[in-house]
């Protein structure tokens, strides 16, 4: 079992190490891939799906910085084809102002909720009590008698 655990180890530090030496052009397209969102997998970016899709938009992303077009250049003309949907950091523009701004909105709205209904509760429990005058012309507006209790 220790043998197996030693290897299992060794793999991963020598498996870890090829994948940091990789090329300077696969880390290029690594990290232009990981700011696009798999439109087939949605919950996985560009750089860690394997759906074929993905794949493609990977080999894409080659061959335009093959052809000397920059990071700026590939998601623009990724934009354009697929969508806003498609990065993972959209742009602020009209259309997605409500995507950048609603969270904060949503949140700011729940504090003022819980706030207004804790001072709503407060104000409640700390309603002054009757006086005797007043608990007086109650008893007598719902015909209690006070030294004889309700119900007579």
């Amino acid at each position: 079992m220790k043998i197996l655990l030693r290897v299992f180890a060794l793999s991963l530090a020598l498996g870890h190490g090829a994948a940091a030496h990789g090329s300077p052009e696969d880390r290029r397209v690594t990290e232009i891939a990981s700011e696009l969102r798999c439109l087939v997998c949605q919950n996985e970016s560009i750089a860690a799906s394997r759906a074929d899709l993905a794949v493609d938009l990977r080999r894409q992303i080659r061959q335009q910085l093959d052809a000397g077009k920059s990071e700026a250049d590939i998601l623009a003309y990724m934009e354009a084809r697929y969508g806003d949907f498609i990065l993972y950091r959209p742009r602020l523009k009209a259309s997605t102002l409500l995507l950048w701004f609603g969270p904060a909105a949503l949140l700011a709205a729940g504090l003022a909720a819980l706030a207004l209904t804790l001072r709503r509760r407060r104000l409640r429990q700390h309603r002054p009590a009757l006086t005797p005058a007043e608990r007086r012309a109650a008893d007598a507006l719902l015909g209690i008698d006070a030294e004889k209790g309700p119900g007579t």
